[in-house]
């Protein structure tokens, strides 16, 4: 049996077993919905503000790609969580939502790599690896729409994999390394509370913020090393 006190009760459902979907609280399902849906029109302005400092073609399409990856993830899970609490009920419509979040963050973090291996000559692997991100984000819908939630593992797994794979191309650079390795940091820390629900209150909203914390940093390190010229310190 669950034993938890009456104050957590109320913002903290007990833990289920991994062969069943967790059940957010009101407050929870509210904190979920929020820290996501507030960062929608922020990730409008910030990837149309690179669109609009685009120095050629090139920085454009990155700007594009880079501003509806951002721009599509809270989108999609803002829209999950608000259909899993208001319209929780109708089980499959909830569930095309959860896929639409699911595959939103395998192209999520194509398009974080995108601009530095469009704008930045690092070798030729960097070649192959600007389609090679897509295929992998390709890959992993398709997981999503014919395997998803049998396999939680194999799912987080292909999360991890995809974001460290396209990182070993980058790690010639020099500036901009920092930025991105503390942006990782937050994602890799913040996948503790992902996995979290049923054992810390608003586990999942907290994984939210370190999700925007690490989507903030990056979007800082692209807009100061290559939408910024003339602020690079060095140009690898």
């Amino acid at each position: 049996p669950c034993r938890t006190s009456s104050f957590t009760e109320m913002f903290m459902n007990c833990r289920v077993p991994s062969s069943k979907r967790y059940q957010p609280t009101e407050y929870e399902h509210a904190a979920n919905c929020a820290t996501h849906g507030l960062w929608i029109l922020p990730s409008l302005v910030g990837g149309s503000l690179l669109y609009f400092h685009s120095m050629d073609q090139w920085h454009r399409v990155a700007a594009w790609l880079y501003g509806s990856g951002l721009t599509g993830l809270f989108i999609t899970s803002t829209l999950f969580h608000t259909a899993a609490w208001k319209i929780g009920h109708l089980r499959c419509l909830e569930q095309r939502f959860h896929m639409c979040d699911r595959i939103a963050i395998y192209f999520f973090i194509a398009a974080s790599y995108s601009p530095w291996l469009m704008l930045r000559e690092l070798g030729p692997w960097a070649c192959h690896m600007r389609w090679l991100i897509w295929v992998m984000a390709c890959l992993g819908s398709m997981y999503v729409f014919f395997f998803h939630e049998r396999y939680k593992l194999v799912e987080l797994l292909g999360y991890v994999a995809m974001g460290s794979v396209p990182a070993t191309v980058i790690l010639s650079m020099r500036a901009g390394v920092c930025e991105l390795a503390m942006g990782g940091i937050l994602y890799m820390v913040g996948v503790f509370f992902f996995k979290s629900d049923g054992l810390v209150p608003f586990a999942h909203a907290i994984w939210h913020l370190f999700v925007a914390a690490g989507a903030g940093i990056h979007y800082y390190a692209i807009w100061r090393y290559l939408y910024r010229p003339e602020d690079l310190i060095s140009v690898c």
